[in-house]
């Protein structure tokens, strides 16, 4: 059970056969990413257990909507970590109080009711506009900040999801969020307006 050998073609061509329904590929699939999933799971969640539920839970994920990963968006792996970060992240969310939970949803009801029509048009389309500039970074880059961004992970996880040291996964997103701070001054967004 090592994920050492995973590659993004191996990955993408096993996420295909389990796509469409090929249990041997799942079980490849899952042998070559079970333990980073795993860890991802545990730096969020904290428990071995809790983080072993997440890890079926990912996997049951995988298996039922393999057909709707988008390769556009980065590479199998960082699909299966984002997956099972977004699952730890929720699992978090759903043990805290009901007190907590409840304050928390009134503090963002109460935002949501202060935003005007024209800021959330504007965080629509600069949410877009970022998507679409993503396409001018290195390939490195762009799923370093994806991990990073979108799938919540820190320099640690993202340095462990794409098997680099933590000071080159830091350097990845650092260059990268500058290349893409001016190329959306290009696109006419000021980087520190809003």
């Amino acid at each position: 059970m090592t994920d050492k050998g995973s590659t993004t073609p191996t990955l993408l061509r096993l996420l295909e056969d389990v796509a469409g329904g090929s249990e041997p590929a799942f079980e490849s699939l899952y042998e070559q990413t079970v333990r980073r999933v795993y860890r991802v799971a545990l730096n969020v969640i904290k428990n071995p257990a809790m983080a072993a539920e997440i890890v079926q839970e990912v996997y049951l994920l995988v298996w039922t909507s393999a057909g709707k990963y988008d390769s556009s968006l980065g590479s199998p792996q960082t699909w299966i970590l984002t997956l099972a970060h977004r699952r730890a992240v929720d699992r978090v969310r759903s043990e805290q109080s009901a007190t907590e939970r409840g304050a928390r949803h009134a503090q963002e009801m109460g935002a949501l009711k202060h935003d005007s029509i024209d800021e959330t048009v504007h965080r629509s389309l600069m949410a877009e506009t970022v998507r679409r500039c993503l396409s001018s970074l290195t390939d490195h880059q762009a799923e370093a900040i994806r991990l990073a961004y979108y799938g919540g992970l820190t320099y640690v996880e993202v340095a462990e999801a794409l098997n680099l040291k933590v000071p080159t996964a830091k350097s990845r997103i650092q260059s990268g969020l500058t290349k893409l701070r001016r190329t959306l001054e290009v696109e006419g967004y000021d980087a520190y307006s809003r």
